[in-house]
Protein backbone atom coordinates (compact mmCIF):
# COMPACT_ATOMS: atom_id res chain seq x y z
CA UNK A 1 0.00 0.00 0.00
CA UNK A 2 1.19 3.51 -0.85
CA UNK A 3 0.33 6.56 1.26
CA UNK A 4 0.02 9.72 -0.85
CA UNK A 5 -0.10 13.45 -0.05
CA UNK A 6 -0.76 15.94 -2.87
CA UNK A 7 -0.96 19.74 -2.69
CA UNK A 8 -2.26 20.00 0.84
CA UNK A 9 -3.81 16.74 1.98
CA UNK A 10 -3.69 12.98 1.98
CA UNK A 11 -5.41 11.41 -1.02
CA UNK A 12 -6.47 7.94 -2.10
CA UNK A 13 -3.55 6.32 -3.94
CA UNK A 14 -5.85 5.25 -6.76
CA UNK A 15 -7.41 8.65 -7.37
CA UNK A 16 -6.14 11.46 -9.64
CA UNK A 17 -4.15 13.96 -7.60
CA UNK A 18 -2.49 16.33 -10.10
CA UNK A 19 -3.40 17.99 -13.38
CA UNK A 20 -3.04 15.99 -16.58
CA UNK A 21 -1.15 19.05 -17.84
CA UNK A 22 1.41 19.03 -15.03
CA UNK A 23 4.82 19.68 -16.57
CA UNK A 24 6.34 16.96 -14.42
CA UNK A 25 4.06 14.49 -16.22
CA UNK A 26 4.18 15.86 -19.75
CA UNK A 27 7.89 16.76 -20.09
CA UNK A 28 9.63 15.57 -16.90
CA UNK A 29 9.97 19.13 -15.59
CA UNK A 30 10.52 18.39 -11.93
CA UNK A 31 12.86 17.17 -9.23
CA UNK A 32 12.56 14.60 -6.48
CA UNK A 33 14.13 12.99 -3.44
CA UNK A 34 13.82 9.49 -2.02
CA UNK A 35 14.41 8.89 1.69
CA UNK A 36 14.51 5.78 3.81
CA UNK A 37 12.07 5.90 6.72
CA UNK A 38 13.29 4.09 9.84
CA UNK A 39 10.94 3.73 12.83
CA UNK A 40 8.79 6.51 11.31
CA UNK A 41 11.74 8.89 10.96
CA UNK A 42 13.03 9.90 7.48
CA UNK A 43 16.80 9.31 7.38
CA UNK A 44 19.13 12.22 6.55
CA UNK A 45 16.17 14.48 5.85
CA UNK A 46 18.14 17.73 6.11
CA UNK A 47 20.62 16.57 3.46
CA UNK A 48 17.81 15.41 1.19
CA UNK A 49 15.94 18.71 1.45
CA UNK A 50 19.17 20.59 0.76
CA UNK A 51 19.65 18.57 -2.42
CA UNK A 52 16.00 19.04 -3.40
CA UNK A 53 16.56 22.81 -3.23
CA UNK A 54 19.78 22.54 -5.28
CA UNK A 55 18.04 20.45 -7.92
CA UNK A 56 15.10 22.87 -8.08
CA UNK A 57 17.47 25.82 -8.50
CA UNK A 58 19.33 23.97 -11.26
CA UNK A 59 16.04 23.40 -13.08
CA UNK A 60 15.01 27.03 -12.66
CA UNK A 61 12.10 26.13 -10.38
CA UNK A 62 10.99 28.27 -7.42
CA UNK A 63 12.64 27.36 -4.15
CA UNK A 64 10.61 24.65 -2.38
CA UNK A 65 8.97 25.63 0.91
CA UNK A 66 11.07 23.52 3.26
CA UNK A 67 8.59 23.66 6.13
CA UNK A 68 5.74 22.64 3.84
CA UNK A 69 7.78 19.68 2.61
CA UNK A 70 8.63 18.66 6.17
CA UNK A 71 4.99 18.95 7.24
CA UNK A 72 3.80 16.90 4.25
CA UNK A 73 6.40 14.22 4.96
CA UNK A 74 5.35 14.12 8.62
CA UNK A 75 1.70 13.69 7.64
CA UNK A 76 2.52 10.82 5.29
CA UNK A 77 4.80 9.10 7.80
CA UNK A 78 2.17 9.40 10.53
CA UNK A 79 -0.33 7.65 8.26
CA UNK A 80 1.88 4.64 7.57
CA UNK A 81 0.39 1.34 8.60
CA UNK A 82 3.53 -0.06 10.21
CA UNK A 83 6.88 0.88 11.74
CA UNK A 84 8.89 -1.09 9.16
CA UNK A 85 11.38 0.33 6.66
CA UNK A 86 9.63 2.52 4.08
CA UNK A 87 10.64 4.50 1.01
CA UNK A 88 9.50 8.14 1.12
CA UNK A 89 9.35 10.00 -2.18
CA UNK A 90 9.08 13.81 -2.45
CA UNK A 91 8.30 15.10 -5.95
CA UNK A 92 8.31 18.80 -6.84
CA UNK A 93 7.36 19.91 -10.35
CA UNK A 94 6.79 23.11 -12.33
CA UNK A 95 3.03 22.60 -12.09
CA UNK A 96 0.54 22.76 -15.00
CA UNK A 97 2.04 24.00 -18.25
CA UNK A 98 1.84 23.97 -22.04
CA UNK A 99 2.15 20.77 -24.05
CA UNK A 100 5.77 21.60 -24.82
CA UNK A 101 8.95 22.77 -23.14
CA UNK A 102 7.77 26.32 -22.36
CA UNK A 103 6.47 26.97 -18.84
CA UNK A 104 3.49 28.98 -17.58
CA UNK A 105 3.64 30.99 -14.38
CA UNK A 106 1.90 28.17 -12.52
CA UNK A 107 2.23 27.23 -8.89
CA UNK A 108 4.58 24.27 -8.45
CA UNK A 109 3.12 20.89 -7.62
CA UNK A 110 4.29 19.08 -4.47
CA UNK A 111 3.51 15.42 -3.84
CA UNK A 112 4.79 13.05 -1.17
CA UNK A 113 4.28 9.29 -1.17
CA UNK A 114 5.52 6.37 0.90
CA UNK A 115 5.44 2.60 0.52
CA UNK A 116 7.33 -0.34 2.02
CA UNK A 117 10.98 -0.27 0.97
CA UNK A 118 12.27 -2.97 -1.38
CA UNK A 119 14.28 -5.84 0.07
CA UNK A 120 17.57 -5.49 -1.78
CA UNK A 121 19.34 -8.52 -0.37
CA UNK A 122 22.98 -8.80 0.66
CA UNK A 123 24.43 -8.58 -2.84
CA UNK A 124 23.70 -7.24 -6.31
CA UNK A 125 24.57 -8.34 -9.81
CA UNK A 126 25.23 -5.51 -12.25
CA UNK A 127 25.53 -5.15 -16.01
CA UNK A 128 27.53 -2.46 -17.77
CA UNK A 129 25.05 -0.37 -19.76
CA UNK A 130 25.78 0.04 -23.48
CA UNK A 131 24.84 3.74 -23.39
CA UNK A 132 27.08 6.48 -21.90
CA UNK A 133 26.11 9.01 -19.28
CA UNK A 134 26.59 12.57 -20.60
CA UNK A 135 28.75 14.25 -17.97
CA UNK A 136 28.33 17.61 -19.75
CA UNK A 137 24.53 17.64 -19.99
CA UNK A 138 22.35 20.38 -18.46
CA UNK A 139 20.88 18.00 -15.85
CA UNK A 140 24.18 16.71 -14.48
CA UNK A 141 24.15 16.75 -10.69
CA UNK A 142 20.39 17.32 -10.50
CA UNK A 143 17.95 14.69 -9.27
CA UNK A 144 15.20 15.27 -11.80
CA UNK A 145 12.07 13.39 -12.82
CA UNK A 146 13.54 13.02 -16.34
CA UNK A 147 14.45 9.38 -15.65
CA UNK A 148 13.93 7.83 -19.07
CA UNK A 149 17.58 6.83 -19.51
CA UNK A 150 17.50 5.02 -16.18
CA UNK A 151 14.23 3.21 -16.89
CA UNK A 152 15.52 1.88 -20.23
CA UNK A 153 18.92 0.89 -18.84
CA UNK A 154 17.50 -0.87 -15.79
CA UNK A 155 15.00 -2.82 -17.89
CA UNK A 156 17.88 -3.82 -20.20
CA UNK A 157 19.90 -5.06 -17.21
CA UNK A 158 16.95 -6.97 -15.75
CA UNK A 159 16.45 -8.83 -19.02
CA UNK A 160 20.02 -10.02 -18.61
CA UNK A 161 19.48 -11.23 -15.07
CA UNK A 162 21.17 -8.26 -13.37
CA UNK A 163 19.68 -6.09 -10.65
CA UNK A 164 21.32 -2.82 -11.67
CA UNK A 165 22.87 -1.20 -14.75
CA UNK A 166 26.07 0.81 -14.41
CA UNK A 167 26.99 3.62 -16.78
CA UNK A 168 30.33 4.91 -17.99
CA UNK A 169 30.45 8.47 -19.31
CA UNK A 170 31.36 9.85 -22.72
CA UNK A 171 35.05 9.77 -21.74
CA UNK A 172 34.85 6.01 -20.97
CA UNK A 173 35.20 6.64 -17.25
CA UNK A 174 33.12 4.82 -14.64
CA UNK A 175 30.13 6.92 -13.58
CA UNK A 176 27.12 5.54 -11.66
CA UNK A 177 24.17 3.16 -11.62
CA UNK A 178 20.59 3.98 -12.62
CA UNK A 179 19.71 4.73 -9.01
CA UNK A 180 22.97 4.19 -7.17
CA UNK A 181 26.57 5.25 -6.78
CA UNK A 182 29.47 2.85 -7.28
CA UNK A 183 32.52 2.17 -5.10
CA UNK A 184 35.41 -0.10 -6.07
CA UNK A 185 38.34 -1.52 -4.13
CA UNK A 186 41.71 -1.50 -5.88
CA UNK A 187 44.80 -2.73 -4.02
CA UNK A 188 43.00 -2.26 -0.72
CA UNK A 189 41.97 1.34 -1.50
CA UNK A 190 38.27 2.30 -1.57
CA UNK A 191 37.47 4.59 -4.51
CA UNK A 192 34.40 6.19 -6.10
CA UNK A 193 34.03 8.30 -9.27
CA UNK A 194 34.22 12.08 -8.72
CA UNK A 195 31.23 14.32 -9.37
CA UNK A 196 32.99 15.50 -12.54
CA UNK A 197 32.25 12.05 -13.98
CA UNK A 198 28.59 13.07 -14.19
CA UNK A 199 27.38 11.01 -11.25
CA UNK A 200 24.83 12.29 -8.76
CA UNK A 201 26.08 13.42 -5.36
CA UNK A 202 24.26 10.63 -3.57
CA UNK A 203 23.43 11.15 0.10
CA UNK A 204 24.69 7.67 1.04
CA UNK A 205 27.74 8.20 -1.19
CA UNK A 206 28.59 11.39 0.68
CA UNK A 207 28.19 9.70 4.07
CA UNK A 208 30.40 6.78 3.06
CA UNK A 209 33.05 9.28 1.98
CA UNK A 210 32.77 10.97 5.38
CA UNK A 211 32.59 7.81 7.50
CA UNK A 212 35.26 5.67 5.82
CA UNK A 213 38.66 6.10 4.16
CA UNK A 214 37.05 6.19 0.71
CA UNK A 215 38.38 8.68 -1.83
CA UNK A 216 37.21 10.12 -5.14
CA UNK A 217 39.22 9.05 -8.19
CA UNK A 218 38.65 8.96 -11.91
CA UNK A 219 38.23 5.30 -12.80
CA UNK A 220 38.38 3.61 -16.22
CA UNK A 221 35.37 1.94 -17.78
CA UNK A 222 36.67 -1.54 -16.87
CA UNK A 223 37.33 -0.67 -13.22
CA UNK A 224 34.46 -2.83 -12.00
CA UNK A 225 35.62 -5.87 -13.97
CA UNK A 226 39.11 -5.51 -12.51
CA UNK A 227 38.11 -4.58 -8.95
CA UNK A 228 39.06 -6.63 -5.90
CA UNK A 229 35.66 -5.74 -4.40
CA UNK A 230 32.88 -3.30 -5.22
CA UNK A 231 29.58 -2.07 -3.84
CA UNK A 232 26.59 0.12 -4.60
CA UNK A 233 25.16 2.82 -2.38
CA UNK A 234 21.73 4.45 -2.36
CA UNK A 235 19.20 5.79 0.11
CA UNK A 236 17.35 2.49 0.32
CA UNK A 237 20.22 0.06 -0.38
CA UNK A 238 22.64 1.63 2.12
CA UNK A 239 25.86 -0.29 1.26
CA UNK A 240 25.22 -3.32 -0.97
CA UNK A 241 28.02 -5.56 -2.22
CA UNK A 242 28.35 -6.16 -5.95
CA UNK A 243 28.61 -9.92 -6.38
CA UNK A 244 28.63 -10.18 -10.18
CA UNK A 245 29.60 -7.91 -13.08
CA UNK A 246 28.41 -8.89 -16.57
CA UNK A 247 28.08 -12.48 -15.38
CA UNK A 248 31.53 -12.63 -13.75
CA UNK A 249 31.58 -13.33 -9.98
CA UNK A 250 33.07 -10.70 -7.67
CA UNK A 251 34.12 -11.49 -4.12
CA UNK A 252 32.83 -9.57 -1.12
CA UNK A 253 35.82 -8.74 1.05
CA UNK A 254 36.75 -6.97 4.26
CA UNK A 255 36.67 -3.43 2.84
CA UNK A 256 33.05 -3.79 1.70
CA UNK A 257 32.05 -5.48 4.96
CA UNK A 258 33.73 -2.79 7.05
CA UNK A 259 32.08 0.01 5.03
CA UNK A 260 28.65 -1.59 5.46
CA UNK A 261 29.17 -2.01 9.20
CA UNK A 262 30.46 1.55 9.61
CA UNK A 263 27.44 2.92 7.76
CA UNK A 264 25.01 0.80 9.78
CA UNK A 265 26.49 1.92 13.09
CA UNK A 266 26.81 5.62 12.26
CA UNK A 267 23.39 5.89 10.60
CA UNK A 268 21.79 4.01 13.48
CA UNK A 269 23.22 6.47 15.96
CA UNK A 270 22.09 9.58 14.06
CA UNK A 271 19.03 9.59 11.80
CA UNK A 272 19.76 13.12 10.52
CA UNK A 273 23.55 13.25 10.09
Amino acid sequence: MTTVWANGSLVNEGMPAISALDHGLTVGDGVFETMKVVARVPFAMTRHLDRLARSAAGMGLPKPDREQVRAACAEVVAALGSDGIHRLRVTYTAGPGPLGSDRDDAEPTLTVAASPAPAWGSGASVAMAPWPRNERGPLVGLKTTSYGDNVVALAWARRRGAGEAVFVNTQDALCEGTGSNVFVVQDGELLTPPLASGCLAGITRDLVLEWTDAKEAELPADALLGADEAFLTSSTRDVQAITEVDGRPLATGAVTTDAAQAFAIRSGNDLDP
